[in-house]
């Protein structure tokens, strides 16, 4: 959703600079494309805000290692890089030691990522999440995401069929959900509005609760925020923030949770329901692509379901309701022909009409 809002917002900005006289032949500057590399490896780095003890930072260390071994790429991986100068150090680091692409992982790093762009042109620094590549224009800063929110929604669906199926074996349940978010970013609110919409596609009257813990990754933080909405009677729980400690507060509470980034089955079996996930191995790889034959990387990509970013993981093995796999199967292919949107907007109106486009 972040990434929808700043289209519009660059959309809009175009709009009134061309209505406001500006040469009509005046053009942004096109990505730079990347040096070809022959004769060697293509070298990249990854830098990480934590490590594999966080969840984000694993999904996007698996996917790293998996594409560099696919395709045949050196691979350098940092972790525990804070939003600040020291990603901008680090970044300088993997430039000089020979890297071609540098990857960062969080939010927060995007300044100091642009900060080492304009100082090694020909390095291209790639950055997920964030939103300067479009504003900035600098030829080698790009930003990449994927539609996060179709996988949050489906991941929905799996819920409202375990509540359901918690409603009608128990009367006395009220179908009332719980979310755990990290901070009050466009993002999260997009996540768990999805997440919420799929749920509400099962069970119409579900309510949702949600908690903010002010920080990606705190794993007593976001256990203290399960627990409060377990204890204000959410029956299933959600999240948007990086640790165990929303899952695991569910296990021991025998509340179903549904987790990001990678399934957490292996610690919460009982009440592991599923996993959303964005598969990063498809922009590395396009980007990879884009330094071995000297092409340009596009300043914001988006991944998709079509191009396999956008998953969910196996079902756990107790919790989910009986028939979710092939429920939600149905519900994919419908997000997928078009037949089903997460976010219809056909219902929107300004001065009592219909929206037919955003501008």
């Amino acid at each position: 959703m972040k990434k929808i809002l700043t289209v519009l917002l660059v959309l809009c900005s175009m709009f009134l600079l061309a209505s406001c006289g500006n040469d009509a032949d005046e053009k942004h500057p096109e990505p730079t494309a990347c040096v070809k590399v022959e004769g060697r490896k293509v070298k990249a780095g990854l830098i990480c805000l934590h490590d594999e003890n966080s969840t984000y930072d694993k999904n996007f260390i698996d996917a790293f290692k998996a594409a560099c071994t696919a395709a045949n790429v050196e691979g350098v991986i940092v972790t525990n890089i804070p939003e600040g100068s020291e990603c901008y150090e680090k970044a300088c680091e993997l430039a000089e030691s020979g890297c071609d692409l540098v990857f960062a992982d969080s939010f927060g790093h995007e300044s100091y990522l642009l900060q080492a762009a304009k100082e090694y042109k020909d390095v291209h620094f790639c950055h997920a999440t964030g939103t300067m590549a479009h504003t900035e224009q600098v030829g080698n800063l790009h930003n990449a995401f994927a539609s996060i929110y179709e996988a949050r929604y489906l991941a929905g669906v799996a819920a409202g069929l375990k509540l359901k199926e918690m409603m009608d074996a128990d009367a006395s349940i009220k179908p009332v959900v719980g979310y755990v978010g990290a901070y009050t970013y466009a993002e999260v609110i997009s996540g768990y509005t999805s997440w919420f919409l799929g749920v509400q596609s099962i069970v119409p009257t579900a309510t949702m609760k949600v908690q903010f813990t002010g920080s990606w990754y705190d794993e007593t933080a976001e256990k203290s925020a399960a627990l409060a909405l377990i204890n204000a009677g959410c029956v299933i729980i959600s999240q948007h923030a990086d640790s165990w400690g929303a899952p695991t507060a569910c296990e021991t509470a025998n509340v179903p949770n549904v987790s990001y980034n990678g399934s957490t089955e292996s610690k919460c079996p009982n009440t592991f329901i599923v996993s959303s996930k964005i598969n990063w191995a498809p922009y590395f790889e396009y980007c990879f692509n884009a330094a071995k034959n000297g092409t340009a990387i596009a300043y914001d990509w988006t991944g998709t379901m079509s191009t396999l970013s956008v998953l969910l993981t196996e079902y756990g093995a107790k919790a989910p309701a009986k028939g979710t796999a092939a429920a939600v199967a149905l519900v994919a292919a419908e997000l997928a022909s078009g037949a089903r949107k997460v976010f219809d907007c056909s219902k929107f109106t300004v001065d009592g009409k219909h929206l037919t486009e955003y501008l």
